[in-house]
């Protein structure tokens, strides 16, 4: 059942936490909101997988210390069931996931690996038509020689779903360039009503994965298929590239960080200084050590290290060689 619903002023928030890495992650994600946005007037869902027939083992929060922390943070754990996906494809967690959130109340989902570094119930999310990250590469589809270019490929899902294909495209791209085409980073979306937004999620997902195109069967489906149907369902539900009241995302108000060693590598001054204060408290940093890169990155210097690798004015152009750079000093930890 959906968590039950009160008047909110503003908009919710849900991401996703299970035993691991995500549940301390989190903790860091809730006290990051407290700590940039301490009048955020929304709610902070941690929506965590139950038990079931999709999962071999209890996924869900596994630390009482964490439980203890976010409920001190004011977040609410609520559970999900996993009726499509589950432990085969963890990433459908945040389409299902959806389900138990209030009916009809605007949603911004985060991945939990997302600090909170201004005041994020500032933003319109409450007026906003569904949207989601442009901060993504061309990592979908991969075109081969002799194959369908991006057009068809994509031009072919939009036909099995019925959807308008030419008013999805930037005009001020030009043909077969990856973002002529409505793609997007599944790190946060939002939309006016998460039941809705959810139930078509999962269902093109589900449609994408047991039954695609002949120019999609040859794609590769994992870790992508959330990517490849978000932009399918916004565009269904009359949304669109994010506008520029929602700069602030993947801007001065949140930072997807993805891995800690990546923060330090390259995020801004400001971010590190808001990742160190958030977990500077004894009582989220006892929760935050037990995980051991959190401890090592922030707590024991070695983020501080990483850091000093890298001139912020003058990063390598591609991830992968700042991964490399950070592996090759041993410094990599996720």
């Amino acid at each position: 059942m959906p968590a039950s619903s009160k008047k909110a002023n503003g908009f919710n928030i849900v991401t996703i936490a299970q035993a691991g890495r995500l549940q301390y992650e989190a903790v860091l994600l809730a006290a990051s909101l407290r700590n940039s946005d301490p009048d955020f007037a929304g709610r902070l869902f941690v929506a965590q997988p139950n038990p079931g027939p999709l999962w071999p083992n209890d996924p869900g929060i596994n630390d009482p210390a964490v439980l203890q922390a976010l409920d001190d943070l004011g977040a609410e754990v609520i559970g999900f069931d996993n009726k499509v996906f589950g432990h085969t494809y963890p990433y459908g967690n945040k389409a299902e996931a959806l389900a138990a959130l209030p009916r009809d109340e605007p949603f911004l989902f985060l991945d939990t690996d997302t600090l909170i570094t201004g005041p994020l119930g500032e933003l319109p999310i409450n007026t906003t038509r569904p949207a989601a990250s442009m901060r993504r590469t061309n990592t979908w589809p991969t075109i081969e020689l002799y194959g369908p270019g991006y057009a068809d490929t994509w031009k072919s899902l939009y036909d099995k779903f019925d959807l308008d294909f030419e008013s999805s495209l930037d005009p001020d791209q030009p043909d077969e360039y990856w973002q002529k085409y409505l793609y997007f980073n599944a790190g946060w979306f939002c939309g006016p009503c998460p039941v809705t937004f959810g139930t078509k999620l999962v269902e093109t997902m589900k449609a994408i994965r047991d039954d695609p195109p002949a120019e999609v069967v040859c794609q590769s489906m994992d870790p992508w298929l959330d990517q490849i149907a978000l932009p399918l369902v916004i565009h269904s539900l009359g949304g669109g590239r994010p506008g520029p009241d929602l700069d602030g995302l993947d801007g001065d108000i949140t930072c997807h960080y993805r891995a800690l060693p990546l923060l330090y590598a390259r995020e801004s001054d400001h971010v590190v200084d808001v990742l160190e204060a958030v977990t500077a408290p004894n009582k989220i940093k006892k929760v935050l050590k037990a995980y051991d890169p959190f401890k090592r990155m922030i707590f024991q210097g070695r983020g501080q290290k990483v850091r000093a690798l890298f001139d912020r004015n003058n990063l390598p152009r591609r991830e992968r060689a700042i991964r490399n750079q950070i592996k090759r000093e041993g410094f990599w930890m996720r």
